[in-house]
């Protein structure tokens, strides 16, 4: 069996014991489990990112964000993806440099991963079953309150900086 098929049959059997957000685990770029229990109690914006994409520009929205409303306890996670037209190429030292040098970003970022065909992780899986369908295209934003619920999702062509996205993170940092 290979591996993609033993996932497929256990995929329903992770997302149907998943209860939040916090019930993942993603690596960071670095290499080092990441579990998104460490998040509890915080607000957490998960973004699938890319350095080669029309909106790679929010990277500095997305770190003004997250210097604004850190102290209060946002956390924004960069998931680098591949899967939209071919636009995060990199590796992960690579992706990491980019952000650094050009963007100055500082929230974490995890490893390369795919949010999107046959072998969509499962924490995507969850996120796009629970808000109606597949990420369309990068810079993807998911909002997730203290307990990891959804409490929003935001397309693409909502920047950072927008009143609908602020609005949200601040009702979301208030319960």
């Amino acid at each position: 069996m290979t591996f993609r098929t033993v996932a497929s049959l256990l995929l329903p059997t992770i997302l149907m014991a998943a209860s939040s957000v916090h019930d993942f685990t993603l690596t960071t770029i670095d290499g080092k489990p990441a579990p998104l229990s460490a998040y509890q109690g915080k607000v957490l914006m998960l973004v699938n990112v890319a350095s080669k994409c029309g909106y790679t520009p929010q990277y500095t929205g997305l770190q003004a964000l997250y210097d604004k409303y850190k102290e209060r306890g946002l956390v924004i996670v960069g998931v680098p993806a591949n899967n939209f037209g071919g636009q995060e190429p990199g590796t992960n030292e690579e992706i990491k440099t980019f952000c650094s040098r050009n963007y100055n970003v500082t929230f974490p970022l995890m490893s390369k991963v795919s949010v999107k065909g046959e072998d969509k992780i499962p924490l995507y899986s969850y996120l796009t079953e629970n808000t109606g369908g597949d990420v369309k295209w990068n810079f993807t934003k998911f909002l997730v309150d203290k307990h990891g619920k959804i409490v929003n999702r935001f397309d693409s062509k909502v920047t950072p900086e927008s009143t609908e996205m602020t609005s949200a993170i601040e009702k979301a940092l208030s319960q």
